[in-house]
């Protein structure tokens, strides 16, 4: 009977509405909760339930139904476990993502302004959580080559990173928890933890993130190159199964 409902929640949550496409650099796919794989474009809705995965040349710019956005770097996997918001009905906040490999711009929306406890962005070295804020985070994976240890000294270059999760916060505070332990993270600052085993730390300098998505991804003017696109674009034009 658990399990059961424990279903039948998870398919209440998916499939809502929880924000749009607005600029794309290129191929966006989307998993839904269902199994099928989509195409996005821009004016596409992203639900609660989803999976999004960026190509190579790729950087998506995702926003949500409370302003907030999320700017995906190409070779991401993000999901969509939970989004809730409704201006008059603060108690149903929810915002938990997963990142699961690749890198993120996330900036904090009036669901975060108001409960930010209720906000979450896990990954698969430690959870973090938001004090009003801008950071950007990178999940490199254990498959991914790279040095033993992380380059922390050094300003950013090719030099392959240790796999883990890394973390700079352009505006406000982050904090970063795992079973190990938890760290604080302020605006200029960057951190750094490899598995769930270690705790996060802070790094002296930058440890070669970043983060240049095309120019047009900073205006705040709506995107022009497919603004010819209907209105209804958000019923995909392709299905890949």
């Amino acid at each position: 009977m658990w399990l059961a409902l424990m279903c039948v929640g998870a398919h209440a949550w998916a499939g809502q509405v929880a924000g749009t496409v607005m600029q794309l650099s290129g191929p966006l796919m989307v998993k839904k909760a269902d199994g099928k794989v989509k195409l996005l474009a821009i004016k596409s809705e992203v639900e609660q339930g989803d999976t999004l995965l960026t190509e190579k040349e790729t950087y998506a710019l995702i926003k949500l139904i409370d302003n907030s956005e999320i700017t995906l770097k190409p070779n991401t996997s993000f999901v969509i476990e939970q989004f809730s918001y409704t201006a008059e009905q603060p108690d149903g906040d929810h915002a938990i993502f997963s990142l699961l490999k690749g890198g993120l711009r996330s900036v904090t929306g009036l669901l975060g302004k108001r409960n930010k406890e209720r906000f979450e962005m896990k990954t698969p070295a430690a959870t973090i959580g938001i004090r009003g804020t801008t950071f950007i985070a990178e999940y490199i994976g254990p498959s991914t080559p790279a040095l033993s240890t992380p380059v922390v000294s050094a300003p950013a270059s090719s030099t392959p990173r240790a796999p883990g999760l890394y973390v700079q916060v352009l505006d406000g505070l982050i904090h970063v928890t795992n079973p190990s332990g938890t760290s604080n993270f302020s605006a200029d600052q960057f951190g750094y933890t490899p598995n769930f085993r270690q705790p996060p730390v802070v790094l002296p300098t930058n440890p070669g993130m970043k983060f240049a998505p095309p120019p047009v991804f900073n205006s705040s003017m709506p995107p022009t190159a497919s603004s010819t696109t209907p209105g209804k674009s958000n019923n995909v034009d392709c299905e890949v199964r």
